[in-house]
């Protein structure tokens, strides 16, 4: 995804194609077809800034994360993740009047990753020491001191809490089930070699490691 995240930023900047050809607007997608929509809004933040950088930054540590430790060898898995995500992401996205979902959808990964990793222990800045799954209130509380609207991070929580729920709470419950299940042709497209025994995952998925830094999202 920061692959082509990059790529629409670089045709942006060269003024190749400008914001309003990217966001998202259900009547342009479903009255004049202009499907790709329901893709870039998801894929655009904006020129180089801080809010930019932040994004980038955070899109790839928690991606790569959680590629590399709970969806190490489960890349179908990792891509239904996406698909379900964006899914709900856009259908919420109509009720709450948000043109670009891609802060979002980042605050989405931030939420499974902490739920994921509940023992590590988070740094903010050097002044607020707190436990992984506090992360994503933290961001938001950040965001809401610098003035910022909150909708798009409760979004990403919201979405981030269902999955987690359906996914790693819900199944293990007495009379529960497995209701996200990916589908056969994704895992025929995706599935990854069976995982390495001798792979030691990443310090930050370790259970009581320590996260150095956070870096602030707006």
């Amino acid at each position: 995804m920061l692959l082509f995240t990059l790529d629409v930023f670089v045709v942006y900047q060269l003024e190749i194609i400008t914001p309003f050809q990217l966001y998202f607007n259900p009547d342009l997608i479903l009255r004049n077809y202009q499907v790709w929509r329901l893709i870039t809004n998801f894929l655009f933040f904006g020129p180089v800034g801080f809010n930019f950088l932040f994004n980038m930054i955070f899109l790839y540590r928690y991606c790569r994360m959680l590629e590399e430790g709970s969806f190490r060898g489960r890349t179908a898995d990792f891509v239904f993740m996406f698909l379900f995500g964006g899914l709900l992401m856009t259908i919420f996205g109509m009720f709450v009047s948000l043109v670009f979902l891609g802060q979002a959808f980042t605050i989405m990964l931030v939420y499974v990753w902490s739920r994921r990793n509940p023992n590590v222990r988070m740094n903010f800045f050097g002044l607020l020491n707190f436990q992984a799954p506090f992360l994503p209130w933290v961001l938001m509380g950040f965001s809401l001191l610098l003035g910022n609207s909150i909708i798009v991070d409760l979004l990403g929580i919201a979405v981030g809490h269902v999955y987690f729920f359906l996914e790693d709470v819900f199944p293990n419950q007495p009379g529960g089930g497995r209701w996200l299940k990916t589908p056969s042709i994704i895992k025929m497209l995706f599935d990854t070699p069976e995982e390495d025994a001798n792979y030691n995952p990443l310090p930050e998925d370790r259970p009581g490691g320590f996260l150095y830094w956070v870096l602030p999202h707006i």
